[in-house]
Formats: C-alpha cells, structure tokens, sequence
C-alpha cells in the first residue's frame, strides 16, 4: 500500500505513537507499506514553528531529514499539477494545507492517513489514523 501521512499524523509518528491506533501503527511498520511525507508538510510545520504556533524537538529542516532518513519515509515534492488539482476540491476544509494534500493523494493515488474527520469527505481513499 503506498500512503501519504496527515502532518499531524506525521508529528505523532515520530514522537507519539500511542495517539494513533493500532491498524494505522501496523500500517506504518509494515515492509509493503510505501509511506510519502509532502513537501506540504515540511512547510506547514516551519510556518508554524517560526511563528511559534508549533513546539518541536528540533529544526524543522532536521526533523524531516531524520523523518526520511530514519523512517525510510518517500519524499514527495509538490508540482504544478498538484497545485491545480486543489481546484478541483469542493470547499470541505478551509486549510490550504490539508487541501494540498488531499489534492496529491488524488493526483497519486496515494491512500491519505488522517485523524481530521473533516477530510474524509474528500473523494480520496483515507484511512482513519485511530484504526
């Protein structure tokens, strides 16, 4: 299964586990599971992080580099086509983050692993991140 992480679900990946269920923990431990962290969230979490919306461990551009490093974590950058995509979302979510994402987890065909109830009704294949 190839999935795209929620940041918030990325965030608890990394420094608490136990806030996601355990189906969501299996799937990120599993050897045939593809897991991409966005360049959506990297950005996300330096905006939030320098406007000190956001405590973390460490720099943001550390934290995503041991993410992918450590995690074996895919990098997927953020194109045009994306971006575009986004305009094709009904109006669910008001956060352009979250509806970045959404639109790359269409545009790939990735599975979207959230906690953000709201982004279920998105048509994109999720799975509930307390499963």
């Amino acid at each position: 299964m190839k999935i795209l992480l929620d940041t918030h679900v990325w965030l608890w990946s990394i420094s608490q586990p136990d806030r996601l269920g355990p189906g969501a923990n299996q799937l990120l431990a599993s050897l045939s599971t593809q897991v991409y962290l966005s360049a959506v969230s990297s950005w996300e979490i330096t905006i939030k992080w320098r406007l000190g919306k956001l405590k973390l461990p460490g720099r943001p551009d550390a934290l995503v580099q041991d993410s992918l490093t450590t995690n074996n974590f895919l990098n997927l950058d953020i194109s045009h086509r994306h971006s575009c995509a986004v305009g094709d979302l009904p109006a669910h979510h008001g956060d352009p983050f979250d509806r970045l994402l959404v639109a790359q987890a269409v545009t790939e065909k990735l599975v979207f692993l959230t906690a953000d109830k709201p982004l279920l009704a998105y048509p994109v294949s999720t799975f509930w991140a307390f499963d």
